[in-house]
């Protein structure tokens, strides 16, 4: 679903033919509509440039933890391996390249609501969605546009056709990580539940008060793989293993009936599914997390193109997206409970999304990191 750029200016009174004009061309954190992904030539052939990481299988560090776990975190032991993806539908996403990372800290969980609302007693802090937008950013917007909100999934009624991301979200004043459908929507029973609407600039506050910080695109990639070698999903290739789910995502047509045959329709609480080999929970599906790069399509081919392993990769110095030109984004993983193979993949491990950095949805959190030293 892309960055939310277009419906975020609804704020500003923009027409609805002036935000179909503007829609991103990705699929499913917001960050990402289904046309880029489905209208790719998936019956292009690989590249040899792809298979370049294929014959090396990924080295686990084997130092250990340097000391005792900081609540809820977990060592993550770095090492090397092969980034990103062979899937034809995920252009940005390839070729396979070699990169190694130091070890550090990582939340187990995605952030919860009970965290966030611990933060912000603390802090007084105040979230992007619920300020009231500045004037200067939307010039000739009416004053009574200019309220608090966050953009919101709402599904429609029937079945349509895909190719219009507009029609599932709708910016809904009064929505914010408090009231995550909306002003009459509450927390009350959610409090496990990963917490949402959240800007870049609101997981930043968070992180730093914590004394973490968002994790590198390639932190995120080496850690939801667990171990794993450019497997399809971060548990192993097989979607189902023994029947069960291992993932919160989306089952039935998109995006009219949601089933929920995998026990939720929205966000589930953190931990409800197993977690991967490095004990990590969440890091497919459920909600989209923040990482600290700016977001290229081609940096993956600029990183490969090297020959050379690239070695805690930061990303590249500025953001590009095509669709977009001149809206800066940051990248997202993980995917969300929106994800489904009938309209959008990317929860997995290699997939990448964007977004908006002042942007914020009901599918999209963010988990920290610390660094060993």
């Amino acid at each position: 679903m892309g960055s939310f750029y277009a419906i975020s200016r609804l704020r500003s009174n923009i027409t609805v033919e002036a935000v179909k004009a503007e829609k991103s061309d990705l699929c499913d954190s917001t960050i990402a509509s289904a046309r880029s992904a489905h209208q790719l030539n998936s019956s292009k052939p690989r590249n040899d440039s792809d298979s370049d990481a294929s014959a090396t299988a990924p080295l686990i560090n084997v130092t250990t933890a340097p000391g005792s776990a900081p609540d809820g975190m977990v060592w993550i032991p770095g090492g090397e391996f092969s980034m990103g993806s062979e899937n034809p539908m995920m252009q940005d996403a390839r070729p396979f390249h070699r990169v190694a990372v130091d070890g550090f800290w990582m939340d187990q969980t995605e952030v919860t609501n009970e965290e966030f609302a611990g933060f912000v007693k603390a802090t007084g802090y105040v979230t992007v969605a619920e300020r009231k937008p500045d004037a200067k950013s939307f010039p000739g917007a009416p004053p009574e546009n200019l309220v608090p909100g966050s953009v919101v999934f709402t599904p429609p009624d029937r079945k349509v056709p895909l190719d219009d991301s507009y029609v599932w979200w709708r910016y809904v004043p009064g929505a914010n990580w408090r009231h995550p459908n909306g002003p009459a929507s509450h927390l009350k029973g959610k409090e496990r539940n990963p917490v949402v609407h959240i800007s870049y600039e609101d997981a930043e506050a968070y992180a730093k008060w914590a004394g973490k910080r968002l994790p590198t695109e390639a932190e995120f990639e080496f850690a939801a793989r667990g171990g794993l070698d450019r497997k399809r999903f971060v548990w192993g290739d097989e979607f189902k293993p023994g029947g069960k789910f291992q993932a919160n995502t989306f089952q039935g047509h998109f995006p009219n009936q949601n089933t929920g045959e995998d026990g939720f329709i929205t966000t589930s609480p953190v931990g409800a599914f197993p977690a991967n080999g490095f004990g990590l929970f969440d890091m497919a599906g459920n909600v989209w997390e923040w990482t600290s790069d700016w977001y290229r399509p081609d940096y993956y081919r600029t990183l490969a193109a090297t020959k050379q392993v690239a070695r805690n990769p930061q990303g590249p110095a500025d953001s590009l997206d095509p669709a977009e030109p001149g809206v800066a984004k940051r990248v997202q993983k993980g995917g969300s409970f929106l994800c489904t193979d009938e309209y959008c993949a990317r929860y997995m491990p290699g997939a990448r999304g964007k977004g908006e950095p002042d942007t914020g949805t009901n599918h999209l959190g963010f988990r920290c990191v610390r660094s060993a030293r």
